[in-house]
């Protein structure tokens, strides 16, 4: 069985490791300062290394309204097309809501009582084996 010569781990060999992971630490404590992290993305993306963009296609491009962006900070939003419901609005609609219920709730009631007086057929007779 061959043997291999041990290599020695001299002042050389670990100074080469510092110099190869130095510039890791120094990107790492960089990167700490960065409150975002746009500018390292950034610079990851023109470098090449940023996932590549891909367009949306064509039915998800046509699906989305136009102008959907977020509105700034300070701005307000435009008055909306729909008013609330007043008070009276309201209780009409419950009023509604409460009648349509009541509705559902008798023609369950007459369901049930037409399925209970339904008798369930008789089970089969199965001649006897021979």
């Amino acid at each position: 069985m061959p043997t291999f010569p041990a290599v020695p781990l001299g002042p050389t060999r670990s100074s080469a490791i510092m110099r190869a992971v130095a510039p890791l630490i120094a990107c790492l404590a960089v990167g700490g300062c960065v409150l975002d992290g746009a500018s390292v993305r950034d610079a990851a993306k023109s470098a090449g290394f940023g996932p590549k963009e891909v367009a949306a296609p064509d039915f998800v491009a046509q699906s989305r309204r136009q102008g959907g962006d977020f509105l700034p900070v300070g701005v307000s939003a435009p008055p909306r097309e729909i008013r609330a419901k007043s008070a009276a609005g309201v209780k009409a609609l419950e009023a509604e809501l409460d009648a349509s219920r009541q509705r559902n709730e008798a023609r369950g009631r007459d369901a049930a009582k037409v399925g209970g007086a339904v008798k369930p057929p008789a089970p089969p007779k199965v001649p006897p084996a021979e």
